[in-house]
Parts: structure tokens; sequence; C-alpha cells
């Protein structure tokens, strides 16, 4: 089976704007795919699935490891499906209008637009995480009234799931009440902690993860299963010894321990198979 690594920086003056734009310009792929290439691209404004220029990766070393760069978009070729990875799939960045490009073009991508719109807005989320059979948190939205202790989650254009508040007392979720509703402009999510509740994080990488928990890891997989991400930061409330998610963030290169940015080299190398 041939793979095909591609990786796309693009630069696109969409921001601001309620759609992405109406016309496509593509220009004419390779002749056929490349095993182990990788294509970096500077794009003019208008929105191309096309990827011209490439670059060979070689095989995964420390030093290569430690070269994936902040922003970079990859698009991994399995057979006829398109893997886009990126640090932030967030609505209207340049990754969401990538994926959005290939679902117009009628060619097979994940994740889809309707997943990424659902991992990151939390309530969404958590439904759709439990009609996959994973343990989920129970969760409300207010704009005042809180259970305490509570996770606190903003719901407002702005907001990030990669921001939330633990909240124990009355003054303290005051404060961040105000300050994630924009002093009472906009509704919040909250998730009530049962007492002596902890939170955790873990990175997925196509469902794997760096975690020797084996509930955790099989969590992992069952949330690729569900919206597969290739690269999601997975935020779980432990109750005794039950785990349930949270919410999904979006995830920094950076933020990559030195086992997981081998997992994910791996995977842009070919050296791990999706």
């Amino acid at each position: 089976m041939v793979l095909e690594a591609q990786r796309a920086d693009y630069l696109m003056d969409t921001r601001g704007t309620d759609s992405p734009p109406v016309q496509n310009t593509p220009s004419a792929l390779p002749a056929g795919p490349v095993p182990g290439s990788a294509i970096f691209i500077k794009e003019p404004s208008t929105l191309e699935c096309a990827l011209p220029f490439r670059k060979t990766v070689g095989k995964s070393n420390a030093k290569r490891e430690q070269g994936i760069l902040k922003d970079s978009v990859f698009l991994i070729r399995h057979g006829e499906m398109n893997h886009v990875i990126s640090e932030n799939y967030s609505y209207k960045t340049e990754t969401y209008y990538s994926i959005l490009c290939h679902e117009l073009e009628g060619k097979p991508v994940r994740p889809s637009s309707s997943a990424i719109l659902d991992a990151y807005i939390v309530p969404l989320c958590l439904e759709r995480a439990k009609r996959g059979g994973i343990p989920a948190c129970d969760w409300g939205i207010s704009q005042g009234y809180v259970p305490l202790p509570a996770i606190l989650y903003g719901l407002n254009y702005f907001a990030t799931t990669s921001d939330f508040f633990v909240v124990d007392d009355n003054a303290k979720a005051k404060g961040v009440i105000k300050h994630i509703t924009n002093i009472g402009k906009y509704p919040f999510c909250y998730q009530k902690l049962d007492e002596g509740a902890t939170i955790h994080s873990c990175i997925g990488i196509f469902g794997k993860t760096a975690n020797p928990c084996t509930r955790i890891s099989q969590m992992a997989e069952k949330v690729y299963e569900q919206f597969s991400i290739p690269l999601v930061t997975m935020v779980f409330v432990k109750s005794g010894e039950q785990y349930m998610l949270s919410s999904l963030a979006p995830t920094k290169y950076s933020q990559l321990s030195g086992e997981e940015r081998t997992l994910l080299f791996a995977y842009l190398s070919h050296q791990e198979f999706l």
C-alpha cells in the first residue's frame, strides 16, 4: 500500500469572514504519490488543495523529530483516505478550511469538518462521546449558577477548550465566571466534580498514547473512532477508579513528550501504519 505524507502551511486571508472562499483554483497534483515524501507549500490567499512543492522526509531520528515546526499542517494519504494533522482544528482556521476544501471536492478526509465542530464545543463533544460508548462527565449550561466543586469552560466565540478552570469556593467561582462570560454576556459550561475527583490529561496520536494506563489507552482508541482527530489532548476526570471524558482540546507540537514526538514522526515518515 502506497502512502504519501504532505505538509501544507496555508497562508490564507480568510479570518474575520463568516464563510470560506467560494472558489478554488486547483493546480495539478504530482502524477502519482511518492512514498516517503513531504510537501511544503506557501499558498496565495485562494484556497487550494493541490500541493506542488515537495521535500523528502527521511528516517526518524532525534534531530528530525525536533524539527516539527509550529503551525505546520501535514496531510497523510493512506489508500483513498486523507488524514490531516495539525496543532489546531478550530473553526475558521487554515486547517478547518483545508478539510472543508477536501469535502467540497468529494475527497475522503479525516477528521471531518462536523467532527471538528463537535469536538471543541464541550456539550456537543460529551454527547457525541456518550453515543460512542465513552464514559463522559455530566454537564450543564449556566450564566451564573454553578455547583461546587466544578470544572468550568467558556462557550463564547473566543473560548478554547484548552482553558478550563476548577473552582471550589464561591469567591473563586465568581471571578472565573466573570472572566469566561465576559461579564455576563455569554453562557458557560460546568461539570460538577465528586469529592476527591482529580483532573488528568493525555495526548492521543491516531488513537494511541504514551500513557501506560490501559483504561486511558482504551478511551483514546474510542475517542479516535468517534472523532478521527489525529492529534488531540484529552482531559479526563477521575472519580474513584473511573475515568470520564471532560473535553477535547488542541495540542501544540511543543507540548509533546519525546515518546509522543517519536510516535507522531513515525506516522509522518511511514514507519507507523494507520
